[in-house]
């Protein structure tokens, strides 16, 4: 598919066929007509975020709904294999940039969890601002599917309860007894579920139960990781590991 302007519209908005009509509104309107100015006539890209996408035609665009019709759709399977990580919550102002390298890095998920030590209680369900940014990057990057965004208030036991439906499961854990590095080939089979602390780290019984729990210990190495930067390490190992 060329490379297009490229719009989200709602998975229950999507056509079933060639030749439909769809309606564009809110956001992506305003996107699509005030800031680059799109006029009718022109083809663009709308996907779901689901794994479809597809080409269409503008038809008629005005300043809060757009009419477009469906000139070529397309259906991407989701992949076999990929990661989802659990991260301990914290108040960090560098959560927007982890969102979009989930996006980036074609991460299947993000799981924000009550640790012990985590700033802040998690909320109850996730954001629409987190959504919002995973649109966005998905639209830069031509992304065929946004990750599932997921927020655990349960503390360890219910990680370890929820974590029950993954193949792989793995914790971070930067203590001087582990000596097993991360490395592509523990994240390219399966979904792998990887375990990160907040930025005050894990209290030991904490991460202990999870090694209890079968989730396998792993280190980054020497260097001590802010958290998002041991998200994006993950992620790119992963990334890796799957294209290999």
């Amino acid at each position: 598919m060329p490379r297009l302007n490229s719009f989200y519209l709602s998975p229950d908005l999507w056509p079933s066929k060639v030749g439909e009509h769809v309606a564009l509104e809110g956001q992506e309107v305003r996107h699509m007509g005030t800031v680059l100015r799109t006029e009718p006539d022109q083809m663009v890209r709308l996907f779901d975020g689901q794994g479809h996408d597809g080409l269409f035609s503008v038809c008629d665009i005005k300043k809060r709904r757009a009419l477009l019709e469906a000139v070529q759709l397309e259906d991407h399977s989701r992949p076999a294999n990929g990661i989802i990580l659990a991260i301990g919550w914290g108040k960090s102002k560098r959560r927007n940039y982890l969102l979009e390298k989930m996006v980036e890095l074609k991460g299947f998920g993000v799981v924000f969890w009550q640790a012990t030590r985590s700033q802040g209680v998690v909320p109850a369900s996730p954001k629409d601002s987190w959504t919002d940014k995973n649109i966005q990057a998905a639209k830069q990057c031509g992304a065929h599917f946004l990750p599932e965004l997921q927020t655990l208030p349960g503390g360890v036991d219910s990680l370890i309860a929820m974590a029950k439906k993954y193949e792989n499961r793995v914790i971070a854990w930067e203590s001087d007894d582990i000596t097993t590095r991360l490395s592509p080939t523990m994240l390219a089979n399966g979904h792998t579920l990887v375990v990160i602390g907040p930025e005050g780290g894990f209290e030991d019984r904490e991460a202990q139960k999870l090694v209890e729990a079968d989730f396998i210990p792993v280190t980054f190495g020497d260097s001590i990781l802010r958290w998002e930067t041991a998200a994006t390490y993950c992620l790119s190992l992963a990334m890796f590991g799957t294209q290999e």
